[in-house]
């Protein structure tokens, strides 16, 4: 449990350090970056190790019907960080796509999966994302998004969309995890 938590606070500390302190951030430079880019990776392991170590108890077990919900959030959250990178027409219609498939992303996986591990990883990911979206919404208020959009950017979306919800179901499966059953 404490692994978990402590890896949950480390990646949120230092993904919401440059919200809550902009100008010590930015007086840190690239080395600032490094750092929350070693912070966030030492958060996302002990994050991984705390979850898979806690024996919690159980809300409710996996059913076929919320692994098809679950599955279905998945390729809406690949598809929405992939958008975001390539600037796909949803991007002109969310504000915040990769901070929206986080919130996809953890709503399916507590969906489907009713332990106490995944209240404490998921739910502090959907918290964090949303804190995240509050802060830089009332930071930049203004919001501007594009008109015009490339062709070849859902193309491009709907792509890595494709091969990250297959590379992602592939590590599941190998962790013991078969999202699909």
């Amino acid at each position: 449990m404490t692994l978990l938590i402590l890896g949950l606070l480390l990646y949120a500390g230092s993904h919401l350090f440059k919200r809550l302190a902009p100008d010590a951030r930015a007086a840190m430079g690239d080395k600032g970056k490094l750092l929350v880019t070693a912070l966030s990776l030492a958060g996302v392991v002990l994050m991984v190790i705390g979850y898979r170590a806690w024996d919690s108890g159980f809300f409710w077990g996996r059913h076929p019907a919320l692994v098809g919900i679950n599955n279905l959030l998945m390729v809406l959250a690949f598809y929405l960080f992939a958008a975001s990178g390539t600037k796909a027409r949803i991007t002109t219609k969310i504000r915040h796509p990769q901070l929206t498939a986080v919130k996809v992303w953890a709503l399916g996986h507590l969906l489907v999966n009713g332990d106490v591990a995944s209240f404490v990883l998921f739910g502090g990911l959907m918290m964090w994302a949303v804190l995240e979206v509050i802060l830089i919404n009332r930071n930049t208020p203004a919001w501007v998004p594009a008109t015009t959009v490339p062709a070849g950017a859902e193309i491009k979306a709907v792509v890595a969309t494709v091969v990250v919800m297959g590379l992602v179901s592939v590590i599941h499966i190998w962790l013991g995890y078969n999202p699909f059953g």
